[in-house]
């Protein structure tokens, strides 16, 4: 069910929050294009479904207009696979425009991918 949730959220089917809901405490505005969590479980099985969808999301990074970020929070050991995973959906024609950062993941944090326009200066 995530990778399915995670699919969606990818190809850009999730359902957007209605426009004049009010909130009191409104929260920083992201700019993130996507952010997804991976679920553990299927970055231990190095599951098929999670390398399509990590493929998808460099696919959708590389298609910016503007040079994007792609932020990785895992573990240590798992950046060669998941890095090589978002890399075979980017065309070699967009590589340039695209800055692939690991960071790594502390106790109690999930492991995630987040795109995001490259802030200037960095």
């Amino acid at each position: 069910m995530a990778y399915f949730l995670a699919l969606l959220v990818v190809s850009g089917c999730a359902q957007l929050p209605p426009a004049n809901t009010v909130q009191s405490d409104k929260p920083a505005v992201s700019t993130d294009v996507i952010s997804f969590q991976i679920p553990a479980d299927a970055l231990g099985a190095r599951d098929p479904q999670l390398s399509a969808v990590l493929a998808k999301a460099g696919a959708l990074a590389a298609a910016q207009k503007q040079p994007t970020t792609i932020l990785v929070t895992a573990l240590g050991q798992d950046f060669p696979y998941i890095n090589q995973a978002i890399w075979k959906g980017v065309p070699a024609q967009h590589a340039a425009r695209l800055d692939l950062q690991n960071l790594t993941a502390g106790p109690n944090q999930p492991y995630s991918v987040s795109i995001k326009p490259m802030q200037s200066g960095s």
